[in-house]
């Protein structure tokens, strides 16, 4: 099963103190609008912070992505996901429509209540 991009969403109280720890593990910021909502990189390693956002922490997968939020040349797409996952009875709190093309995301929970949110931007 290829997920694409693998960051973890943290939802923060205050982003710019956030970001100031972060930076102090090496993370640079990558994008974001610095009121709301980050994303930060170290190496291989990115992590989101979300102010106001979420409630939670999530695990967040982009497929098409790279971890340099370049788009992949081939990737499974988030309908075909979803599928594969509903299959093998996993319940999901959102769906992506199946009809649709290009851009969609799902959330599931993991069995101790942790969201996990599959989002394409391709």
């Amino acid at each position: 099963m290829q997920l694409g991009a693998f960051s973890v969403s943290l939802a923060v109280k205050d982003i710019q103190a956030s970001k100031a720890f972060y930076e102090k593990f090496g993370f640079k910021v990558f994008a974001g609008d610095a009121q709301h909502w980050l994303v930060l990189k170290n190496g291989p390693h990115v992590i989101g912070l979300f102010q106001g956002m979420f409630e939670k922490n999530i695990l967040t997968f982009n497929p098409g992505w790279d971890s340099n939020a370049s788009k992949l040349d081939t990737f499974t797409d988030v309908r075909d996901l979803q599928r594969e996952l509903k299959a093998q009875g996993v319940q999901l709190t959102t769906e992506a429509d199946e009809t649709s093309t290009g851009p969609a995301s799902f959330l599931t929970m993991d069995p101790d209540g942790n969201p996990i949110l599959v989002d394409q931007h391709v």
